[in-house]
């Protein structure tokens, strides 16, 4: 077994071992709007739930070079959110693999991710960021906090946001459960490499 010092491994090390150990991840194509309205959408693979009391999400961007982009080390996602303090988180179906990932590309803060990736943008009800039509659920979400764990590039950024409206396509849910092969959600492995859920596993919970 190898180990490595967390302490001396370079930024991008760290990050490989992080994304090829810590799988499968769910992602979360987040939509967001800045100030003047103008939406921006992307995926993040370091996402998940945090508790349903009040139901709460968490996605996480990295802060980059600042060559990388006119808002300077913060992604455009996350200059929306700390502005408006509003995100929708859209579930990514196989259907839209290819789409969520136009939506990576790093592109300039007028371009209109919607229309580069081919998606339809649909009216949220209490939140300004549109949701993605195509998605077959979607959680509107109003910020609660947003946690530094770093100011360099590299660094994480914890997005915490309070789910005030739920969307799920009528015929994934019946009493609040969701059908996990009709919703045909994707991960991100390692890489390049994302992974489907068809094949699924029951295991009872021991009493």
């Amino acid at each position: 077994m190898l180990t490595f010092d967390a302490a001396k491994c370079e930024a991008r090390d760290s990050y490989k071992l992080m994304s090829g150990l810590i799988v499968p991840r769910p992602v979360a194509l987040v939509s967001t709007v800045d100030e003047q309205g103008q939406v921006n959408l992307a995926p993040f693979s370091f996402f998940t739930g945090v508790g349903s009391v009040p139901p709460t999400v968490l996605f996480c961007p990295t802060l980059r070079r600042a060559t990388e982009g006119p808002a300077g080390h913060r992604k455009d996602t996350l200059h929306n959110v700390e502005q408006t303090r509003e995100f929708v988180v859209n579930v990514v179906s196989e259907e839209l693999a290819d789409a969520a990932n136009a939506t990576a590309a790093e592109v300039a803060p007028e371009v209109d991710e919607f229309k580069l990736a081919g998606l339809t943008a649909l009216a949220s009800e209490v939140v300004k960021p549109p949701r993605v039509a195509e998605s077959p659920a979607q959680m509107e979400c109003k910020l609660l906090q947003v946690i530094y764990t770093g100011h360099v590039p590299g660094a994480g950024v914890i997005v915490l946001g309070e789910v005030l409206r739920f969307h799920v396509r009528e015929d994934l849910v019946e009493n609040f459960r969701v059908d996990p092969v009709g919703l045909a959600a994707l991960g991100r492995m390692a890489g390049n490499t994302w992974v489907r859920t068809r094949e699924l596993l029951e295991l009872e919970r021991p009493k």
